[in-house]
């Protein structure tokens, strides 16, 4: 199954600032990311192997595709996550540690979470976590002046279909790459008792209470550019399977 199938529909969030993200082409922007069908979405720098059960996939019609960014491996269902992305210029966080520009750009969701009643938390070095256990996990990536910081909060789960694709706790079939820690997940849907909109809804009026903000959309040529890259790159087997 190809990557630019699992290709998200986004809402897009620009503040209304003249600053422009690295080289300035285009604003600071949040977008809150919508997926169009399952996936498994590995760390940039995660054995293949190590991470995913490919037969399970394929059974379950799970695509499985692999980030510029590091971290661990995500399971995504239409409906069932919260994903989020920041495009910011990397002076945001300039002087910043890693650890310290997790939780600075994670800063407002945990505003966002303590409004809905969670007492949530940033977990070092990159989660986001209640006394219930783990909620998300976030992951940067650093290019030309720019930092993309974006984050998967589970709001449901199907258990049983992760665990048959995930090989979390499994034996290692390569002695390559980084591997995604073993941790107790509790979905938003279960601590809220919300729907998933309305906590989106809370999240952007958070966010909004913070910086200025104006809705934005993505123009027809940088999704010609995304579809592009997917095709030629990101939809690829060997961009997959960079780390075997």
């Amino acid at each position: 199954m190809k990557a630019r199938r699992c290709r998200p529909r986004t809402w897009r969030w620009t503040p209304s600032s003249p600053t422009r993200s690295g080289a300035g082409r285009r604003p600071p922007t949040l977008r809150i990311w919508e997926w169009s069908a399952p996936a498994v979405v590995i760390g940039r720098f995660q054995s293949l192997r190590n991470e995913v059960d490919m037969q399970a996939a394929q059974e379950h019609g799970i695509a499985v595709v692999r980030r510029v960014s590091g971290g661990g491996a995500m399971f995504v269902e239409p409906g069932n996550t919260i994903t989020y992305s920041l495009s910011v210029p990397q002076a945001l966080v300039h002087g910043m540690s890693f650890q310290e520009s997790y939780e600075f750009l994670d800063a407002w969701v945990i505003r966002a979470l303590h409004d809905l009643g969670i007492k949530a938390w940033y977990q070092p070095l990159n989660d986001i976590a209640s006394e219930a256990g783990k909620i998300g996990g976030a992951a940067q990536a650093r290019r030309g002046g720019a930092v993309l910081h974006h984050v998967t909060m589970s709001y449901d789960i199907d258990a049983e279909k992760m665990v048959k694709v995930l090989r979390i706790g499994r034996e290692k079939l390569s002695d390559k790459g980084t591997t995604s820690a073993r941790k107790r997940v509790d979905p938003l849907r279960s601590q809220t008792g919300l729907a998933r909109q309305a906590i989106i809804g809370r999240m952007l009026e958070t966010f909004s209470g913070m910086c200025l903000l104006s809705p934005g959309t993505l123009g027809a040529a940088t999704l010609e550019e995304a579809e592009r890259q997917a095709r030629e790159k990101f939809s690829t087997d060997e961009w997959t399977g960079t780390v075997p």
